[in-house]
């Protein structure tokens, strides 16, 4: 039988990469190119380049565009994204005159999401609640087999709830988000201050960084923590216990069965997820009188909204393809009761199957 393959595109501040995925979820081939510009035009053109380069090497059904921002509920239009000169693109029709394929844009959140329950973490989960940690915090929720977008598409948006009243300022314009204190900018936040402070607790990450507080990661402070830091490990201890608290919370509104953390964070495994877990269960409303959900790490890694894009543009094709299919049915000519027809159309019939 032959794979039913679709296109991913994750598009990213830096680099937008590509990818064929098959229906397990499996990304046979990768490409990718740098991010030209903040110019929608020269994006596309990318977007473009990349999907010919692989359609050159398989047949592929449709493309999936997973995107930082804000899309609509009709999958078609980024409304707002903050890493590229994006307000109310149309960019789903802009690629489909391009490529003549049916294409889909989603949230690269959402897209993670439902890649994480199709084929990750979240599999044999009625009700998932995915989280990303990178720059800031990103959502996603499948509920009974559905992706959830919200009404107006721009659901998830979890890192934007407030936990500090008067907190730190958000680049959304508020304060005291919940991304502000659990998010790889929070965690680099604190280790440049302590650097900056030339706390001897810092030597390591300073040593880390080439000795130029301006120069620590998210990554350098993981890294630094496994290897055995002593303020790396707290630190990250810091913003795993928001992180709980922000899941309790999530608990106490949506009570999904599993919430599975992803991004570049996550990559700290239990020096993350063993401080989430404690504060989580120490702050969420009914403890001790209801079930626990599962709190586990994203398996798909830095992949998963690729996948997740790719596969929803798939469902989305098959399902438009059904009802083509029925709509032609639906207008094919009745034959008129009563009326004897001709021996050649009865003989016809009877050949059908």
């Amino acid at each position: 039988m032959t794979q039913r393959l679709a296109i991913g595109i994750d598009i990213g501040g830096t680099c937008v990469k590509a990818g064929v995925v098959n229906e397990d979820g499996l990304v046979l081939e990768r490409v990718g190119r740098d991010t030209p510009s903040t110019n929608p035009t020269q994006v596309e053109d990318t977007i473009a380049d990349l999907i010919s380069e692989l359609r050159s090497r398989h047949y592929v059904m449709a493309v999936g565009i997973g995107a930082a921002g804000f899309v609509d509920a009709s999958c078609s239009t980024v409304l707002f994204a903050p890493h590229l000169a994006w307000r109310h693109e149309p960019l789903r029709d802009a690629v489909r005159r391009r490529v003549g394929l049916s294409v889909l844009v989603e949230n690269d959140a959402n897209a993670a999401a439902w890649a994480e329950w199709r084929f990750g973490a979240g599999q044999n989960e009625t009700d998932l609640v995915c989280i990303t940690l990178g720059t800031g915090i990103g959502g996603g929720m499948v509920f009974g087999g559905v992706l959830h977008r919200g009404s107006s598409g721009i659901g998830g948006e979890f890192g934007h709830m407030q936990v500090v009243p008067h907190g730190q300022r958000c680049e959304c314009g508020n304060r005291g988000c919940w991304e502000q204190y659990a998010s790889a900018n929070a965690l680099v936040r604190e280790a440049k201050e302590m650097t900056r402070a030339r706390s001897s607790l810092a030597d390591a990450l300073l040593a880390r960084a080439g000795g130029d507080p301006e120069m620590i990661t998210g990554l350098m402070v993981s890294e630094v923590a496994l290897a055995g830091d002593q303020l790396a490990i707290e630190l990250l201890a810091e913003v795993g216990d928001w992180l709980g608290v922000g899941i309790a919370n999530l608990a106490a509104a949506l009570d999904p069965g599993t919430f599975v953390i992803g991004g570049g964070v996550s990559d700290a495994r239990e020096l993350l997820l063993g401080p989430a877990v404690a504060a989580y269960r120490r702050t969420l409303t009914g403890r001790g009188y209801r079930p626990e959900a599962r709190i586990v790490r994203a398996h798909l890694g830095n992949e998963a909204g690729l996948v997740g894009a790719a596969d929803l543009a798939r469902v989305q094709a098959r399902r438009s393809r059904r009802r083509s299919g029925s709509s032609r049915r639906a207008r094919k000519p009745l034959l008129s009761v009563g009326r004897a027809e001709p021996r050649s159309t009865r003989a016809n019939l009877r050949n059908v199957k």
